[in-house]
């Protein structure tokens, strides 16, 4: 898979991607602002391009408060995301180039205050999506939103998803609607953070889907 080539899409705004994309960026302007006032950590898997991390910062009242690690596998694309968010002066942004699924990325920087696991579910096995899950309350605060995204194609797995996190002290904020043709759900962590196991690996890509 040219992943290069891949976010090529999120500059058509007609595209699913590009539509999923504002979604995203929408819930994480409102986990922002539902955040306590000082300082705020965002971590980021997968990150890819880093553009819902670095388009909501740009222009965002709490970009000073926020220190945030993108982690993404392909260096040509972490290298990217890293010269965008210095091209926007976001120099509390750190893009790293590394396995994502590697928890030991994380070290220094949980729990964190906010968890984006976008474009994962939809290109790991539901094994690797529930270990990935089971996993989360060792990267969030207490009250730390999760947004995340799932494909809508048949056989639907947002549904199964969601009832994953609820088991796991997870609270459903928001889900998009069936009709959007894409899945972005938020659940906020409702237990308590969990140490670090290095070591862990949460999951392994397959073929891709979108």
């Amino acid at each position: 898979m040219d992943w290069s080539a891949w976010h090529d899409e999120y500059d058509d705004p007609g595209s699913v991607l590009s539509q999923r994309l504002k979604v995203v960026q929408t819930q994480l302007r409102a986990a922002l602002e539902d955040c306590a006032a000082g300082p705020l950590r965002i971590v980021s898997l997968c990150a890819g391009q880093g553009r819902d991390v670095l388009e909501v910062l740009a222009d965002h009242p709490r970009r000073g408060d926020v220190h945030a690690r993108l982690v993404e596998l392909d260096p040509e694309i972490a290298d990217g995301a890293a010269s965008a968010a210095r091209a926007l002066g976001l120099d509390q942004v750190e893009v790293r180039a590394g396995d994502a699924a590697l928890i030991d990325q994380y070290a220094g920087m949980v729990p964190a205050d906010i968890v984006l696991a976008c474009g994962i579910f939809g290109n790991i096995s539901d094994e690797h999506i529930q270990r990935t899950i089971a996993a989360l309350p060792q990267l969030c605060r207490s009250g730390a939103p999760v947004i995340w995204t799932r494909h809508r194609d048949n056989p639907d797995l947002v549904p199964q998803i969601c009832s994953w996190f609820e088991s796991r002290a997870f609270e459903r904020l928001y889900l998009s609607e069936p009709s959007a043709g894409f899945g972005v759900g938020v659940h906020r962590y409702t237990g308590t953070p969990e140490p670090l196991i290095p070591g862990t690996h949460l999951f392994t890509f397959r073929r891709y889907e979108p």
